[in-house]
């Protein structure tokens, strides 16, 4: 299986999930309620901790559980161990192998307090080290980029989020998620064509911001795997304080701005660059504004609330970092200096 079949199977993975493991992520939440969480430390690395930025955003705005991401060199090089009191142990790892996120885990149990694993591999030294585990449902993941697995993270974070609230609503808008990605998907021959123009981009910035602000460094990681881009990944707002000064005529911004609530204050940032800085814009969004100060518009399909945009507005990047990689004569199934599991202690 190609990378391009694995982000094409991601819209039956999402439905899978929901089918398999909604009970189990209901019985974690209900067990979570009574150990009355005040916090939440979470441990990843790479792919699957651009999914924990996802929930340091949501579960900040749902659960009111803030988020610290953990330092696991804390843990395996240091030492020197943080205290946890009232709080959650969460880590999200593809494989479940990596020995300093494991250790992070490990860490909590000692500590008598609460730990739970997302991963793809339940059965593995993290699956094991948990108090809990939820399996992600993505199936064997071949290609070395990860795509599949990060939007199967990102649907168990929301899934989390929704029962940790008892709200039904937010979870009728959960089983819409694999409808909307399949849409836009289907826009594949569309990003293919709109790649080609950025086949000799060698940098770039990449911006979103609030819950999607995981998809700008998903984004850009994407980019740095398989196409060897320069992509440096912004808040939006952060983008203010300094690094727009190097924004000049055809430097090249990707930007992700669906509707919501930060949608009107990053419209004034695009049009600010598009109108005063001449950038070169790519924005992915489903509203019209946006999209017509872009250069390169990639409009997704409306009908998802702003907290489950990432996981659509990942899958339109995907596709552009696939293409783009075809469109400069790179191997999108082997970059160079990667492996498919990376071992960090």
């Amino acid at each position: 299986m190609s990378l391009k079949d694995e982000i094409h199977e991601q819209p039956a993975v999402l439905s899978r999930l929901l089918a398999k493991q909604t009970d189990t992520v209901f019985k974690i939440a209900a067990e979570l309620r009574e150990q009355k969480i005040h916090s939440v430390l979470l441990a990843a690395r790479g792919t699957s901790d651009n999914a924990g930025v996802y929930a340091k955003y949501l579960w900040g705005a749902f659960n009111q559980l803030p988020v610290a991401m953990a330092a696991p060199s804390l843990y395996s090089c240091y030492k020197r161990l943080p205290a946890f009191k009232d709080t959650l142990v969460v880590a999200i790892s593809q494989s479940g192998e990596s020995p300093d996120i494991v250790g992070v885990v490990e860490e909590g149990r000692k500590q008598n307090v609460p730990t739970l694993a997302i991963t793809n591999e339940v059965d593995s030294p993290l699956g094991r080290a948990a108090h809990a585990a939820i399996d992600i449902c993505a199936g064997e993941e071949k290609a070395v980029a990860a795509t599949k697995t990060y939007t199967a993270q990102l649907m168990v974070i929301a899934m989390l989020s929704a029962a940790l609230a008892e709200d039904e609503e937010r979870w009728k808008d959960l089983e819409r998620v694999s409808g909307i990605v399949s849409q836009t998907l289907a826009l594949d021959e569309t990003i293919r064509q709109r790649a080609e123009r950025y086949r000799f981009m060698d940098h770039c910035v990449v911006l979103g911001r609030g819950f999607n602000y995981a998809t700008a460094f998903e984004w850009a990681l994407k980019l740095k795997e398989l196409a060897y881009v320069i992509a440096e990944p912004y808040s939006s707002a952060d983008f203010q304080h300094g690094p727009v000064a190097m924004i000049e005529r055809d430097f090249p911004v990707l930007a992700i701005a669906p509707d919501g609530d930060v949608f009107d204050d990053t419209l004034e940032l695009l049009t600010r660059l598009k109108k005063e800085q001449r950038a070169e814009l790519l924005v992915v969004s489903d509203r019209d504004e946006a999209l017509a100060l872009a250069n390169t518009p990639l409009k997704i399909p409306s009908g998802l609330p702003e907290w489950l945009t990432p996981i659509a507005a990942i899958a339109a990047a995907q596709l552009f970092c696939y293409h783009i990689t075809r469109a400069k004569g790179l191997d999108t199934e082997s970059p160079r200096g990667l492996r498919k599991v990376t071992l960090t202690r």
